[in-house]
């Protein structure tokens, strides 16, 4: 939109209306810009903001990049550098300057491999490469190495001129590759490829990559993804040492360690071993310091006891009137202690005598007396009664007996030699043997006639006064 049609003709504006207008004019119609040029008065006060202006042959805007928008800067500004700037312009309003507000900043014609790289960063941190938990722990004292590097460039040759001044042998070996180029991240990945392979053959237990300065497209293999993640599967602790200091790449965000130069890893090292014995040395002062302290501690305690301590022959004689005391008040206490257990033992003697043993075996002698009397009576009339009944059992029993009914002239028949008893005429035929039991002794007979239906038969009175049939064949 034109300045003149915002503006009314007619109307008579104060200096901050004008300003402010422009302000509202500029940045509803120039939001979010692409703006290139030149640094130049670059300066960072105190505040942290950086003042510069952008230039290009012909014109100039101030620019300022405040410290929030810092973070995401990979590189030093300094003045003549080339660059591209995102942002919008405004007006700051109490002075009139017309100024550029720079939200992000890029070094020109390198802004396509700057959002790759932080295209990839972001990838690889989301999937935990550059995570500590999974980086390896580096030896304590290495010696055995892999250098993954250029064989004829300057980084080579520093790193074994370092690691000649090591005050203990070193073994290297090293696996030359491009690090430059198309072809260099293939190979650096090859490199590690191998030293997975070869591992246990060589016993490596340390991995040098890296190479010297550059610019970001000579760095540039050491953000490929591929050597990143060549450098995640290494099963050897790794040392990234690319470019310089300021130089930052996946690589060092990936390996175990970053050195800012070959060098540096190289000090590494060689000063690994010297900064163990140091830090050993120091264990060893401070544990020596801590326990001089102790000791100083316990002495300062002993010397306290020591006053506190009172003179033995002192506490013995104590010690003496205490088990004095404790003795004469043990008299006393046995002393009472026996006079109650007199007077317990009287009164039960005098309750003894109250119940004087021979009275209550007088009175139980007599007792038992009564009691043999009354069982010896109970017996005799027991014995009686019992004598009795044996008799009235007999008579009945005698009364009842076969022998008791042969006796009176009876006798029994019966058939030989089946012996079963007879009882009628019929049963036998003449020559038949037949056995006569009479009341003493027994008649062997034979028969010689069978009188059938003879009878003969006499009652008699039983000794009960019952009559009684007799019978007789």
């Amino acid at each position: 939109m034109p300045l003149a049609a915002a503006l009314d003709q007619t109307a008579v504006y104060t200096v901050s209306q004008l300003n402010a207008t422009i302000k509202q004019l500029l940045e509803t119609n120039y939001r979010y810009i692409w703006l290139k040029g030149e640094i130049s008065n670059f300066r960072a006060p105190a505040s942290g903001h950086f003042y510069f202006t952008l230039k290009d042959e012909a014109s100039q805007i101030k620019a300022v990049l405040f410290r929030p928008q810092q973070r995401g800067l990979r590189f030093r500004l300094e003045d003549g550098l080339q660059v591209l700037c995102q942002g919008r312009v405004t007006v700051y309003t109490p002075r009139g300057d017309y100024q550029f507000l720079v939200e992000r900043i890029e070094r020109q014609g390198l802004g396509a491999m700057q959002l790759a790289f932080e295209q990839l960063k972001q990838k690889l941190d989301r999937e935990g490469l550059f995570a500590a938990e999974r980086k390896l722990a580096l030896p304590l004292v290495p010696r055995r190495l892999a250098v993954v590097t250029s064989a004829t460039g300057a980084a080579i040759r520093d790193i074994l001129k370092v690691l000649k001044r090591s005050p203990y042998p070193l073994s290297v070996t090293v696996l030359p590759v491009r690090v430059q180029g198309e072809e260099a991240a293939p190979e650096i990945s090859a490199a590690f490829a191998t030293i997975n392979r070869l591992r246990d053959q060589y016993d490596w237990d340390l991995v040098i990559a890296g190479r010297g300065g550059g610019s970001l497209e000579d760095l540039w293999p050491f953000n490929q993804e591929s050597v990143a993640r060549a450098i995640a599967a290494s099963t050897v602790p790794v040392i990234s040492a690319v470019g310089h200091e300021i130089d930052l790449t996946i690589a060092d965000l990936v390996a175990d360690l970053r050195m800012p130069t070959p060098t540096a890893a190289a000090e590494w090292v060689v000063t690994r071993l010297e900064n163990v014995e140091r830090t050993l040395s120091q264990r060893s002062e401070q544990l020596a310091a801590r326990m001089h302290q102790v000791i100083e501690r316990r002495r300062s305690v002993l010397g306290y006891l020591g006053k506190r301590l009172v003179d033995p022959r002192k506490r013995l004689t104590d010690q003496r009137l205490l088990v004095d005391d404790r003795l004469d008040r043990l008299e006393r206490a046995m002393a009472v202690r026996i006079e109650r257990i007199q007077t317990s033992v009287r009164h039960l003697q005098e309750r003894l005598l109250m119940q004087h043993p021979r009275r209550r075996i007088e009175r139980h002698q007599a007792e038992l007396n009564l009691m043999h009397k009354q069982i010896d009576s109970q017996v005799r009339q027991r014995l009686s009664n019992l004598r009795l009944r044996v008799r009235h059992l007999a008579a009945q029993i005698q009364s009842l007996s076969p022998l008791n009914v042969l006796a009176r002239g009876y006798a029994i028949a019966t058939l030989e030699p089946e012996q079963q008893v007879l009882r009628n005429a019929d049963r036998v035929t003449p020559g038949r043997a037949v056995r006569v039991q009479l009341h003493q002794g027994a008649l062997d007979c034979t028969v010689d006639r069978v009188q059938p239906h003879f009878t003969l038969a006499s009652r008699r009175s039983s000794p009960g006064g019952q009559e009684e049939e007799d019978r007789s064949v």
